[in-house]
């Protein structure tokens, strides 16, 4: 009897063990801004001009360069390392801004429609995690998401985001060190201009 017993803690222990390794993992994997940046556009975008991705990392960047203040209850973040570009980061946040502007949703919950083809390969609606492992970016410790809808430019982006806690706080997460961003247009959708931020480390 006191073998089993030994058995059964040990199992105890390791079941144990086991649900704080999920619980772990479901942190270091779930990282999205859980907020809404979006502001309806009411005007055409056909002068709408996207920005190229050197300029999206440049302003990215210097803000990570500076010493903000997220509002989100840490205190003000002192400058943190720049991030790289990274082009599988860059196809997840293509397909999930091509899947909001086509289906006209704003989540990041993938619409589940033949827009999110994440979600249309596995038959549910996309986890921004696994948009980011199907497009090839894996062995990651931490990755993370931001999304905007109507900013027609850069610096309107940028401001947005920066004045939402949680938005501000992936932008300024010293542990993320690579980014993609895509922003994919529909004149015909309510937002009409649509961002994904993708980041991983």
């Amino acid at each position: 009897m006191k073998h089993d017993r030994i058995t059964l803690i040990n199992i105890k222990k390791g079941f144990i063990m086991f649900k704080i390794a999920v619980i772990c993992i479901a942190l270091i994997a779930i990282v999205g801004c859980g907020e809404h940046v979006a502001s309806y556009q009411k005007e055409s975008i056909s002068n709408f001009s996207k920005p190229s991705s050197e300029m999206i990392l440049e302003a990215i960047n210097r803000a990570r360069a500076q010493s903000i203040d997220c509002h989100d209850g840490f205190g003000v973040r002192e400058p943190v390392e720049p991030l790289h570009w990274n082009s599988k980061l860059y196809a997840s946040a293509y397909e999930h801004s091509r899947d909001l502007a086509g289906s006209d949703t704003f989540s990041h919950l993938g619409s589940g429609t033949e827009y999110d083809i994440t979600g249309y390969n596995i038959g549910k609606k996309s986890l921004f995690f696994e948009r980011i492992e199907e497009n090839g970016y894996q062995n990651y410790n931490i990755v993370g998401e931001n999304i905007a809808g109507g900013q027609n430019n850069l610096d309107k982006l940028m401001k947005d985001l920066l004045n939402s806690p949680k938005h501000c706080a992936n932008i300024m997460n010293k542990k993320f060190k690579e980014i993609g961003v895509a922003v994919v247009t529909n004149e015909n959708s309510r937002y009409k201009i649509y961002w994904t931020q993708n980041f991983g480390g």
